[in-house]
Order: structure tokens, then sequence, then C-alpha cells
């Protein structure tokens, strides 16, 4: 059921809003929700919106039809920049890498990719830049660049890499050989897999339970675990350190004095048992 409140649907790009999910759909199914220069300018506007929507506490990336995304649509993106600057080329690609890695990657909401079919090329670089995803069964992933004489770039080959195992990356790279969400999901390229005909119910279940966590605390988490992987063990322990003292200050729900006075005073919660009651 959508929710009261501007509708920020587009062209390309479809967002409908159900008890604080917001499901935003790339809304070209006719030609398997390639990303053209069009939809990608409305995915940025897009997501830019809901970083302060009410609505969205969780947003879940998905595609219409039978497709999560076929990549970029060469057709459509050399015809729009064709005649352009190359100053307004560059801002072509800028706005594209903008909303499918920069702002995806460090999005201050919790991200879920639902991988419902189709998943080529570009397509990789939103997938990966989620937090969390989960694929159908049937999902079709493939990196066939190599096909048809390019290789994977936009930053697809470094999002690869950053999931995959090397040998993983090498062999689809260098084949262009397609696989199915149970591969993806035993590659560890999406946290899960599951039927399609289950896909929309599990996803859903996964944003509430992200929902009934403190928020606040979860996008810190999950921006500590990205920076910190490229760190030193010492930079990670200064950095950790100070993350946790600015969470302390930030957190107006107070999560760590419920969290210990619930399991050091009340002996009411179990961290490893469950959450700290939040409605006190």
């Amino acid at each position: 059921m959508s929710e009261a409140g501007p509708d920020l649907s587009a062209s390309c790009v479809d967002v409908t809003f159900e008890d604080g999910i917001a499901w935003v759909t790339l809304n070209r199914p006719e030609k398997r929700n390639a990303m053209s220069p069009t939809l990608n300018r409305e995915m940025l506007e897009i997501i830019e919106a809901l970083e302060t929507d009410e609505r969205c506490k969780v947003l879940i990336l998905t595609g219409a039809g039978e497709s999560f995304s076929a990549g970029m649509d060469l057709k459509e993106y050399f015809r729009e920049v064709d005649g352009l600057s190359p100053a307004e080329v560059r801002r072509v690609r800028q706005t594209a890498y903008a909303w499918q890695w920069r702002r995806l990657m460090n999005y201050p909401k919790p991200t879920i990719a639902m991988v419902n079919g189709w998943c080529f090329g570009g397509a990789f670089t939103p997938l990966i830049a989620c937090d969390l995803s989960v694929a159908a069964n049937e999902a079709v992933f493939g990196l066939s660049e190599i096909n048809w004489g390019i290789i994977p770039g936009g930053n697809v080959t470094k999002a690869v890499c950053d999931k995959l195992r090397p040998a993983d990356a090498m062999l689809y790279i260098m084949t262009g050989r397609n696989f199915d969400g149970v591969k993806a999901a035993d590659m560890g390229l999406v946290n899960e897999a599951v039927p399609r005909a289950q896909l929309r119910d599990h996803t859903r279940a996964l944003a509430k339970e992200l929902m009934s966590k403190n928020l606040l605390v979860m996008n810190a988490a999950k921006i500590a675990l990205k920076q910190v992987r490229t760190m030193t063990w010492e930079q990670a322990e200064d950095y950790l350190g100070a993350k946790a003292g600015q969470l302390r200050g930030q957190d107006t729900e107070r999560g760590r004095e419920k969290g210990l006075t619930q399991f050091l005073d009340e002996k009411s919660f179990k961290p490893g048992l469950g959450a700290y009651r939040r409605d006190e």
C-alpha cells in the first residue's frame, strides 16, 4: 500500500511506499531496465529525495518485469550524448556514477538490492553498492563484455573484485558465462537466493528486520565496516573509537544506555538472543 506524500516516480523509475519501505523500481521493462542517461538523472534525484523522506526507512532497489537491469543502455547512452561537448559528456557519466555507487554505497539508510531477473554488466555496480542483496534462484547474471570486445568498465570490475574471490571474478570476466541466483549466493555476490515466487515477501521480511533495529546505529555500523576494510589495525582502532564517541552524541534514542541498563541492571536483555527494548 502506497503511503501519503509527494509522488517521486519519474519516466524511468517507479517509487512506492509500504510501511517504511521505499520500493524503487527501474522501470524500462521493454529495455530490460537498461540504464540510460535519463534513468540515471532520475535515480540520482530520487535517492537524494529519499534521504530526507520520512516514508523511507529502508530502500529496496529492483527492476520492473523480468529483469533487474541489463546494464548500461548503449544505444540510448550514445544517442543522448551525441554532439555534446567533452565537459557535458563527463557530466552525464558523473551523474551515472553518482547514484550507482558514490551515493548508494554510503547511503544514510539501509539499502537492499532485490534481483528479480536479468542482471548484467553495469547493473553489478548498484547491486554491489547496496548494503544487502537478495536474488531469485532463477535470476540470470553475466559479465558479457568480453563477448563484444570491451572490458567491464564504469567501475564494474572494481565492484566485482570487492565481492568475488579473484578466481571466480577472473572466470566470469574472461569467459562471459552466465550464472544464476543460486551460484551468485554461493560465490557471495548476493547474500541470499530464494525462489522467485518468494522473493518479494522474503526481501520485505529482511527490510522489516532491519527496521526493528536502531537505524542511526545501523548506519554508523555499516559505514564503519566499509571504511575499516582498507585501514590498518591501528587506524581502524582509532577510527572506530572516534565513531563510537560521535554516535553516542547523536543517538537520541540512547541505545547504548538502554542496552546496558536492561542487560546489567534489569537482567531483561541478553544481547545474543535478541535486541534491547526500544520503547522505553
